[in-house]
């Protein structure tokens, strides 16, 4: 990858659930071995990632943000943030990934900055959370790089309800920025 300069960040549309199904499957697979069972990260996971972001992406929904990167029109991150979810914590960060080829290129950082940015015009003073699999390391390393503090652990719920497509029972670990660490990372966008 040859910078940030390529990569064109933009509100996801109904048009944009495919590609982002096929980059959640693939990262699902790639990161969450080990704690969603095999059968469903080899079978189901693309279908039901399908479903999720058709179902997600159908409509505008002012309550949500989701946020494509993009290079010469190929998608190589998206971000999903709820904007009301939590009392305590603020908006909910509930999906970052990017791309197999394009990580550890800024493009993740930049995802987490628009995001932000897109939370302070939204909900000014909303507080932002997210959770990453205990066994997720590289993931934990990044979000505290970024200002994220470790809060909480919790156990993973299976996607979609069902218990089969879980390894063991899996834990996750809080993350959060606070109202004036959410504003700092928006700061960093580089998207006008």
């Amino acid at each position: 990858m040859s910078g940030l300069d390529q990569i064109r960040f933009r509100r996801a549309s109904s048009l944009d659930s495919e590609p982002i199904a096929r980059l959640h499957a693939d990262s699902w697979r790639r990161h969450y071995r080990g704690a969603y069972s095999d059968s469903f990260l080899d079978g189901d996971v693309a279908r039901d990632r399908l479903a999720v972001w058709t179902r997600r992406l159908a409509a505008p929904d002012p309550g949500s943000a989701t946020i494509v990167a993009e290079r010469h029109g190929a998608l190589v991150g998206f971000a999903h943030t709820r904007f009301e979810d939590d009392a305590t914590w603020g908006a909910l960060l509930d999906n970052l990934h990017v791309a197999h080829g394009h990580q550890r290129g800024g493009v993740g950082s930049q995802l987490l900055a628009v995001t932000a940015a897109a939370l302070v015009d939204a909900r000014r003073g909303s507080g932002l959370h997210l959770w990453v699999l205990e066994q997720n390391r590289a993931a934990q390393a990044f979000y505290a790089a970024l200002g994220g503090r470790y809060v909480e652990p919790a156990v993973v719920e299976p996607p979609g309800g069902d218990p089969r497509r879980l390894h063991g029972t899996p834990s996750k670990l809080r993350y959060s920025w606070t109202p004036a660490a959410v504003v700092t990372l928006a700061r960093r966008s580089l998207v006008p």
